[in-house]
């Protein structure tokens, strides 16, 4: 592990100073690397605070492109982005912010043939999806590499937030949600809105989330789902176990391998990607 430069120490110089980070705990960040899926507005604070602590290499999977609706809560996209991939947008200002972190990006959606060869390139994955199909994909490819996985979704005022697989009793999103709902029950952001700050809030906590376990200090979700009411200014979190019957992870698991749900079923569950 190559020391700090003098420049690096300087321009990290505020997490040196804490005593559960230091020099031995930047070092550790700059080694690190992170898969985020989604670059919208889960994925764009996330990658520019990730950017901003020195995350080795982040990759970026999304394969939309800027819109001018996206503009209210998708930070890492300006005006002059509208009409370009979202990728490379939140490339370009991540990179700006620091050019220590490689950001690599792939222009395309996640799919049942593409994500074990994705999934397994990085240390961890964040999921800042915006579908039901896709976050029950990426969390069982996470189980079966064995990768952690930083949850969260935002609709309306709310927010939910977690952190799955860290652990071999580590619950998995199955626990919570063994299946995607039926088509309609959930409305889309689309449908129902978004408060644009609050999926900065949600996107933040899963990049702390995601810098404490690269940096192995605090105590994360894990067990833990985190409810965040933006009009109430309310968190709460509850208890969330190991499911015996998770038909994923479970000592009876019936899914042995990946499942690829229709996204034509309108599955979309309002997290922001």
């Amino acid at each position: 592990m190559a020391a700090l430069t003098d420049l690096q120490i300087e321009r990290y110089s505020r997490h040196i100073l804490l005593p559960e980070v230091g020099g031995k705990g930047q070092k550790k960040l700059l080694d690190s690397s992170v898969l985020c899926i989604g670059a919208g507005g889960l994925g764009s604070p996330i990658v520019l605070y990730l950017a901003a602590a020195g995350v080795g290499r982040i990759g970026l999977i999304d394969a939309d492109v800027v819109d001018i609706s996206n503009l209210q809560r998708q930070i890492a996209h300006r005006t002059a982005d509208i009409g370009r991939a979202k990728v490379e947008s939140a490339k370009e200002k991540a990179e700006a912010i620091n050019p220590d972190t490689k950001i690599e990006v792939y222009r395309d959606r996640i799919t049942k043939s593409n994500i074990m060869e994705l999934v397994g390139k990085y240390d961890a994955v964040i999921d800042g999806c915006d579908n039901f199909p896709t976050r029950f994909l990426v969390n069982d490819a996470c189980y079966f590499l064995k990768k952690p996985l930083f949850y969260g979704a935002v609709l309306r005022f709310d927010g939910q937030a977690s952190t799955f697989l860290t652990s071999p009793d580590a619950p998995c999103y199955r626990c919570l949600y063994p299946e995607p709902p039926p088509p309609g029950l959930v409305p889309s952001c689309q449908e129902a809105g978004v408060l644009g700050a609050t999926v900065g809030t949600i996107g933040v906590i899963q990049a702390t989330e995601f810098l404490k376990w690269a940096l192995g200090i605090g105590t994360s979700l894990e067990g833990r789902l985190l409810f965040y009411d933006a009009l109430g200014l309310d968190f709460r979190t509850v208890k969330l176990r190991k499911n015996p019957d998770c038909p994923l992870c479970g000592p009876n698991a019936t899914i042995k391998e990946l499942i690829e749900y229709d996204e034509s079923c309108d599955l979309r569950n309002g997290s922001e990607a």
